[in-house]
């Protein structure tokens, strides 16, 4: 991979191959990259990062793991939840993949 930046650092400094005509075709990969790939994360992180913020006490959630129950107590990383009669665990926020009975919010790879 070096070498690649070597030449291409060369042809720009060369006027002869003309520097902006090597230099397009990696400015448009960058962009296309962008645009295919990390817009669509960012979206999806901030969907996923909207939704965990606005957690309640008493929303029914899902687990990435598929544990139904019913949130009890929220704290910055920890939601515990309700999942029988006196039965409560403590998760960590993230795991919370959506509420139940609608489509997840968090995918398997942990992201939207």
């Amino acid at each position: 991979m070096p070498h690649v930046i070597d030449r291409l650092v060369i042809a720009m400094a060369d006027p002869q191959t003309g520097g902006l005509t090597t230099f397009l075709p990696f400015a448009l990969i960058l962009a296309i990259f962008y645009f295919l790939i990390l817009m669509p994360m960012k979206r999806r992180q901030k969907k996923v990062q909207e939704f965990q913020e606005a957690l309640k006490v008493g929303d029914k959630i899902v687990t990435t793991g598929g544990i139904h129950g019913q949130i009890t107590r929220i704290t910055d990383t920890v939601v515990q939840l309700q999942i029988a009669d006196r039965v409560r665990i403590d998760i960590s926020r993230a795991a919370i993949g959506g509420y139940q009975g609608q489509a997840p919010v968090v995918t398997e790879s942990g992201n939207a």
